[in-house]
């Protein structure tokens, strides 16, 4: 909204009178040379009228200020060019009335609010059509402005043209709305102005609100529809200044308001609000110019590298358990979130104002009386209050608002939401702690109807984290990873809109076991509360894990929860991430993995809670986090667990279990010979035999006996599993020193990531070797032609013919550039207590091409034998897990030994610069 400029000393910017004078002084007119000193002298003082402004804003002048300054420095050179170019250029001594020029700027520009890198939005207007004459005006201005580095987006029209093309098309009206002045004829510019007003905003008002609030609900569809996305579009995404601007020109449009005080005047806003959303509009502008500058371009998405710099540059330091860009992004996500407060409750009042209606169903709506419920009144599918003194009388109303709205399935109106905010305050300690608002909380919290869109509404309004002030606390709350894609509070209430539909089976195909296991939990409540506080602790500096059981052992007895209630969502807090940590991260056929889980689990409850708390969960990381081979590893680890717990696991030795395995396997090979068999079963140690099930072990003897027939000296297959998202990769080939490292090198250059592998050898000397591995979109690897690819790659590494370091500098880049602002500490974690036959070694480091090929390569340096490995990336962090032997078959147990290995693996994993054409450019490998 336009306000009076604040530009101090405008002709410290730019001095369009002295220019004048000196564009009037130089060579000959019409001529290339007086063009080119006009450019020059033009140029020069663009650039330093920039400078000025720019120093300006680096020494604290608001956004405002600077974002009006830039509008004034554009405007007084366009008026130069205008000058230069009539008077100088093509001068009419006696101009007809068709030789006339209004120069308007609108969009952005028409506001007078530009951005360093804005463009330039003109509109040249003619009274008729275009005369020879205007035609030559306007291209010679045109290109002069392009010479002096402006991106200048034009419309040459004239007053008619510019009514008839905004009554069919809602932009260039929306544009016109905002249309200036700048120089040329006044006249013709004003009776734009007032046709405008009559012709066209006179007759659209409904039509036009109806328009804008759907352009803005399809741009937050194709922007995320999130406020919380992790790299936000400052100017175009949910919260970001586009929806201000929305909500500026309805109020311009339907009520010809200029300055946003006048919103106040009219009723439309109270004092409080308006000032929100001049404070909203100013940080948002503050941020867009810092990320203009140090872009140097027209940049409006808050990339991970650029929110690093504008914290530096808005004076954001870090804190205990944060950091400053954590910080600054809380802030940041605060304001969208005010901005979504405020254009939901102004533009949705607006909406129910100027809705059409037809004259008859008007008349019906006015006789037909509201219907009440508990002193609420419920009319045109929403849900308001019976009077505006309801909250101050019972505060504990505001909870059953909400409350209501989803028992009844319905919306809230805007003005009960803007009475709810104005009385927040009332949500205090007396009231937390009353029995019946807990009630209602919980109701809301674990209710079948939609728990997700509940708990959001009662953030939204700020409700959710007045009433629970822990929560509060995490509301915006930012980790700067390239992992989570949300923010604390955004990711809790998906998580439980995700527990809600595996609860409901509208999950059945992604989460089988989940959505089975859910029905015989015995208490929904506990679940639902942990999915609740499971990150509330988060940012506080410490473990969160360990802190949020404290949390939970506070608010359970508050919420109602009986002692063993609060008991067991303090052990789910607190164990939340056991399971998937135990899953992706360590060997599930190694009995002791299994036993270790099982003993901290301790029952069947609490594995069910547990398992569906675990979905939940990284399914609300991000779209992209879950995949079919994490469900699978879950699964695999709940029925192993689960029959520990039921006994069975204890109850049948390891030697049963195997000589079970190969029953199974004898009584399948029908086809086979009693020789044959036999073989087959001495060939394999028995670790092999534990490890897999009979359907693999099938497949593998199949394949072993078809390579032996062809006398072959590699073989591999492949077994896309779309299911769980991944290829099984197997290979049999004769074992040697650096097997694994060169598979995984071949593979880090083919652009295949290995999630998981099985690693054994037969007792004549064969490598049977299972990889599990996805492309770089987390799905199977199953595309015949990169399948074909792999398999060279294999053989030629194998073979020796592959130079491994170039093909893998020569795949693309598996994360942005942008990214490597993101610092990961590397770090080696060596546990012998994990298993009864390995010593675990696991790596973290910063994710990059080769990664694992770097690890592998240096355990085969170490002169140490793999088991099996078990990769996962968390984002920019990588942790690669390896269950390790020493060339006897034995753990690892020296000390020395044990220090050379985590010093030559930190070695491996220490941080290396992105340099262009290295290998610091291609694929992850892991």
């Amino acid at each position: 909204m336009s306000v009076r400029p604040l530009i101090a000393d405008p002709r410290a910017i730019i001095d369009r009178k002295s220019l004048t004078l000196q564009l009037d002084a130089l060579g000959a007119p019409g001529s290339a040379e007086q063009r080119a000193q006009a450019l020059v002298l033009l140029k020069a003082s663009l650039a330093q009228g920039r400078q000025v402004i720019h120093q300006r804003f680096q020494a604290g002048t608001a956004a405002m200020a600077t974002r009006q300054s830039f509008a004034f420095l554009i405007d007084q050179v366009i008026r130069l060019v205008h000058d230069f170019t009539v008077n100088r250029v093509y001068r009419l001594p006696n101009p007809t009335a068709a030789e006339k020029l209004s120069i308007v700027a609108v969009g952005g520009y028409g506001r007078g609010e530009m951005a360093p890198f804005s463009d330039v939005d003109l509109l040249f207007l003619f009274p008729y059509k275009q005369t020879p004459w205007g035609e030559q005006v306007v291209e010679f201005m045109l290109y002069l402005l392009w010479d002096l580095g402006l991106k200048v987006g034009h419309a040459t029209r004239s007053v008619d043209e510019c009514i008839r093309l905004s009554l069919s098309d809602v932009t260039i009206r929306t544009a016109i709305l905002e249309q200036r002045w700048i120089w040329g004829d006044q006249d013709l510019a004003a009776q734009l102005k007032a046709r405008f007003q009559t012709d066209v905003v006179a007759k659209t008002g409904p039509d036009f609100i109806e328009k804008k609030l759907a352009e803005r609900d399809e741009r937050h569809r194709r922007m995320g529809d999130s406020r919380y996305v992790v790299e936000p579009n400052v100017k175009e995404g949910k919260g970001g200044l586009r929806d201000l601007h929305t909500l500026v020109w309805i109020t311009k449009y339907v009520y010809g308001i200029e300055d946003s005080a006048e919103l106040v005047v009219r009723g439309l806003l109270h004092a409080e609000e308006q000032r929100r959303f001049v404070q909203a509009m100013e940080y948002l502008w503050t941020v867009r110019i810092h990320l203009h500058y140090l872009a140097n371009r027209a940049e409006e998405r808050l990339t991970f590298d650029m929110q690093v710099e504008i914290a530096k540059a808005m004076g954001y330091a870090d804190r205990p358990g944060r950091s400053d860009v954590e910080r600054f992004m809380k802030k940041y996500y605060l304001i969208a979130k005010e901005v979504g407060d405020l254009t939901r409750i102004f533009a949705a009042a607006l909406e129910e104002r100027h809705k059409k209606k037809k004259p008859l169903a008007a008349i019906r709506a006015k006789m037909k009386r509201p219907k009440t419920i508990d002193g609420f009144e419920i009319g045109g599918g929403r849900v308001n209050v019976g009077s505006e003194t309801m909250f101050e009388k019972q505060p504990v109303k505001m909870l059953r608002l909400f409350h209501l709205a989803q028992e009844q399935g319905l919306d809230i109106h805007p003005e009960a939401l803007r009475l709810v905010r104005r009385h927040l305050k009332l949500l205090d300690g007396k009231i937390r702690n009353d029995p019946d608002a807990n009630q209602l909380f919980m109701d809301m919290l674990c209710s079948k109807q939609d728990p997700e869109t509940t708990l959001r509404r009662l953030n939204e309004a700020g409700v959710f984290g007045r009433f629970v002030p822990d929560f509060g606390r995490v509301v915006a709350q930012t980790q700067h990873d390239m992992y989570h894609t949300y923010t604390v509070d955004e990711h809790t209430i998906r998580a439980i809109g995700i527990l809600s539909r595996i609860e409901s089976g509208a999950l059945k195909e992604d989460h089988p076991l989940s959505v089975n296991v859910i029905k015989e939990v015995l208490s929904r409540r506990v679940l639902y509360v942990a999915v609740l506080l499971h990150d509330i602790a988060k940012g506080r500096g410490g473990d969160h894990s360990v802190l949020g059981e404290k949390v939970a052992d506070k608010l359970g007895p508050r919420f109602g929860l009986t002692p063993a209630e609060t008991e067991t969502v303090g052990w789910l807090v607190r164990w939340h991430l056991a399971m998937s940590a135990t899953a992706f991260k360590r060997d599930i056929a190694d009995p002791k993995t299994v036993v270790d889980f099982a003993q901290l689990v301790q029952s069947p409850e609490r594995l069910r809670l547990l398992l569906c708390l675990t979905v939940a969960d990284i399914r609300a990381v991000g779209p992209t986090i879950w995949n079919g081979w994490k469900g699978q590893l879950l699964r695999e680890l709940y029925y192993r667990a689960e029959e520990f717990l039921s006994g069975g696991f204890a109850g049948r030795g390891r030697d049963q279990r195997i000589a079970e395995t190969k029953d199974k396997v004898r009584a399948q090979l029908t086809d086979w010979s009693k020789a044959e068999i036999d073989r087959l079963l001495k060939r394999h140690y028995e670790n092999y035999w534990y490890s897999n099930d009979v359907d693999v072990i099938l497949r593998h003897a199949r394949l072993m006996r078809e390579a032996d027939a062809a006398k072959r000296t590699l073989t591999t297959a492949t077994r896309p599993d779309t299911f769980r998202s991944v290829t099984e990769f197997t290979l049999y080939a004769p074992d040697h020193p650096g097997l694994f490292a060169r598979v995984a090198g071949a593979m880090a250059a083919t652009g295949a990531n290995i999630v998981d592998a099985k690693i054994f050898t037969t007792n004549d000397g064969m490598a049977l070797d299972s990889f599990y591995i996805q492309d770089t979109e987390g799905g199977a690897f199953d595309k015949p032609d990169r399948i074909k690819k792999l398999s060279t790659a294999i053989e030629r590494a194998l073979s020796g013919d592959l130079k491994l370091r170039s093909a893998i500098a020569l795949e693309k880049p598996g994360m942005p550039s942008r990214a490597r602002v993101f610092k990961v500490a590397p770090r080696v974690l060596i546990d012998n207590q994990a298993s009864n036959r390995y010593t675990v070694v696991e790596v973290n480091g910063r994710d990059r091409p080769g990664f694992l090929y770097d690890v592998t390569r240096g355990l085969y340096d170490l002169n140490l034998t793999i088991g099996s490995a078990h990769i996962a990336t968390y984002g920019e962090r990588a942790v690669d897990v390896f269950y390790l032997q020493d060339l006897t078959g034995m753990k690892l147990t020296d000390k020395r030994r044990l220090q050379q290995i985590e010093k030559l693996l930190m070695k491996q994993i220490s941080p290396v610069e992105d340099k262009p054409a290295t290998a610091a450019k291609t694929a992850k490998a892991a």
